[in-house]
């Protein structure tokens, strides 16, 4: 777990305003959720044979109740509790995002800790293939807006509950015939969650996973029609994709569409952005059933994509650096300073006395656009010094109202 610091909190503000802007732009309204949860939603909704149940979250026995919790790994399922708990489907279909941070025990990583930051976007009660195009394409557009490049979506589907049934009978038998080619984790998750072991990236097992049957031979009509109005949505929509056959994602309430937009930009851990649908879920956590889907990007895997690239993040830099000296002018610089944040500036008052020399090598090292100097004379006079710090224009001394007024305008 590591520290955000001033130097690089400017690349999570400019991230998190964009972010906000686009989530509007399409509707969706945020929703927050508490970081700890009973530790049975996430074994119910995840799935317990999952190297996230088993292996990396952080779970404890609360001592007052004797209740089992856990820090959020991940929070689709958050907000499905969420929208259960308070019934919000009964208003309609819901389009929701949320932000912060999860928890996840595994080796750190380049753009990933064991707690990381998430955006996720979840669209509950629609059916149809348009709600997954509207996902991907917005997606897409975000990308640009951020200016970021390099990154490709890999779709697949996986269909029905009845289809992955067929297949993963078809799948185990398979595998059961090369069982000496199986690593000691696909061998115990074999009749648990063998979909897992095509996400496998263990390098001797590549060959069995290349081998094995293909989930596309046992979709059904409805999943195919989906699938197929999927892609040609996002072909109108001008967004590039490739089929990856052995896409299945590691969380177990996925159906129908999954999708993931990786980069190799980042090492072994591609995957900035990734979900589908997950269908059966809200029945599963104890909702009537409803459809639903969404998708979560990895902040931080973003923001090192963000930095990488050609063009600089822009600070947000004071517009004034308030330089003041004397018994007059120390009383006054507050007022001063409280009239041009009425105004909408953004002002950093000098504390800590000192020369004006020095107050002036802080303000033009803080970066601020003017120098706002009160002295006893100015304060006397109700009046300020204004200094441009950025361009070669004059000093001026002025009334209060006309100080405001030369700043905002510039």
């Amino acid at each position: 777990m590591n520290d955000i610091l001033p130097e690089e909190s400017h690349v999570w503000e400019f991230f998190e305003d964009n972010v906000r802007d686009w989530l509007r732009a399409y509707g969706y309204r945020a929703i927050r959720t508490p970081i700890l949860e009973m530790t049975d939603l996430f074994v119910r909704s995840i799935g317990a044979v999952t190297d996230i149940v088993e292996k990396e979250m952080y779970t404890f026995v609360d001592e007052l109740n004797g209740e089992s919790l856990t820090l959020r790994p991940e929070g689709t399922a958050s907000c499905v509790r969420a929208v259960i708990e308070h019934n919000l489907l009964y208003a309609g279909p819901q389009r929701l995002w949320y932000g912060g941070p999860m928890f996840r025990h595994e080796r750190p990583q380049k753009g990933r800790y064991r707690q990381f930051h998430q955006i996720g976007v979840e669209a509950l009660g629609f059916a149809g293939p348009d709600i997954d195009a509207e996902h991907i394409v917005m997606c897409a557009r975000l990308w640009r807006r951020l200016g970021i490049d390099g990154i490709k979506l890999e779709l697949n589907t996986l269909g029905s509950t009845e289809a992955r049934a067929r297949y993963r009978a078809r799948l185990v038998k398979y595998l059961e015939q090369h069982r000496d080619a199986l690593d000691e984790d696909t061998r115990r998750r074999l009749h648990t969650n063998p979909l897992r072991v095509l996400d496998s990236k263990n390098p001797a097992m590549q060959a069995v996973i290349a081998a094995a049957p293909r989930l596309a031979d046992d979709l059904d009509e409805v999943s195919v029609r989906h699938f197929a109005e999927l892609q040609a949505m996002l072909r109108a929509a001008g967004v590039e994709f490739e089929i990856n056959p052995r896409l299945v994602r590691g969380l177990d309430y996925y159906n129908s569409t999954v999708f993931e937009w990786v980069t190799d930009r980042l090492g072994a851990q591609g995957t900035v952005c990734a979900g589908g649908r997950y269908d059966g879920l809200v029945e599963q956590i104890g909702g009537k059933p409803a459809p639903a889907c969404g998708y979560a990007m990895g902040v931080e895997r973003l923001l090192a994509l963000i930095v990488e690239g050609a063009s600089a993040v822009p600070r947000r830099l004071p517009d004034v650096y308030l330089v003041h000296q004397g018994e007059l002018a120390d009383r006054y610089a507050g007022q001063v300073a409280e009239q041009l944040r009425d105004a909408g500036a953004g002002v950093v008052l000098h504390c800590g006395g000192g020369s004006f020399k020095a107050q002036m090598k802080k303000a033009d090292a803080c970066g601020a656009r003017f120098a706002v100097i009160v002295g006893d004379d100015e304060a006397q006079a109700r009046e300020v010094t204004v200094k441009p710090l950025r361009d070669t224009a004059q000093q001026v001394r002025a009334g209060l109202g006309e100080a405001i007024n030369l700043i905002m305008k510039n």
